[in-house]
């Protein structure tokens, strides 16, 4: 029997960078909400996907406006976020243990990267079937400088550099043990936390138009991938 697939859409930011009313995943590109894009992504790759939203309270009411708009009718489970990223993914987690205590892969998304592509999506749920926890990167492209400890800017190899996107997914069992933890400043992202329980993360290449959209630069160029039908 196949195991269960869900995805946790982290929705809850402000969007302070974007100086909007709005946040920046209920902005539109191409007359359609981000948010709306990004979840298609999965429902396209996976058309049985468990999924979960993660909302600021304040922002449900909106949700719901959207959802009738735009006839958005997949099953659904609308949950409360948290102060932190990291305690709205605890209260998805929360949740999906509370609801069922059988073992499934978790993906954890951001809800403002909405062109990942449905290659990138399956190989991260199969690295993550095979291994416990796998994660979307990419290898630099830009020349890197770290700085040391006396304060100096030093070059470092940028083959030794990847950044890291969503999704990431892992083992409920893994996640929960994880977030049972109290909060850390230095988890960044979910792998941070699962590392905490000696676990190790697989890599998976992801693509390079999954960028997130945090500026309104960054929604322009998003408008004009969707003008290129990609």
């Amino acid at each position: 029997m196949a195991i269960r697939k869900t995805v946790i859409i982290s929705a809850g930011g402000s969007g302070q960078r974007m100086k909007s009313t709005l946040p920046k995943q209920f902005l539109p590109i191409g007359g359609v909400p981000v948010i709306l894009r990004t979840i298609d992504r999965f429902i396209s790759a996976l058309n049985d996907i468990e999924l979960i939203v993660v909302l600021n309270d304040k922002w449900k009411t909106l949700w719901q406006e959207i959802c009738r708009k735009h006839s958005f009718d997949y099953p659904h489970t609308v949950i409360e976020g948290g102060a932190q990223r990291f305690h709205s993914v605890k209260n998805a987690i929360d949740y999906l243990v509370k609801e069922n205590t059988d073992e499934k892969l978790v993906a954890i998304h951001d809800a403002v990267r909405p062109f990942v592509s449905k290659d990138v999506i399956l190989n991260t749920f199969c690295e993550a079937e095979r291994h416990g926890a796998a994660i979307v990167a990419l290898p630099s492209t830009d020349s890197m400088r770290l700085k040391d400890q006396g304060g100096e800017w030093r070059a470092i190899d940028r083959q030794h550099i990847m950044t890291i996107q969503t999704p990431q997914v892992f083992l409920l069992s893994l996640l929960a043990k994880a977030y049972s933890q109290p909060f850390r400043p230095d988890f960044t992202d979910d792998a941070t936390v699962v590392e905490t329980v000696n676990q190790k993360i697989r890599l998976v290449e992801g693509n390079r138009e999954n960028f997130k959209i945090t500026t309104p630069s960054d929604l322009l160029f998003a408008e004009a991938l969707i003008k290129a039908s990609f």
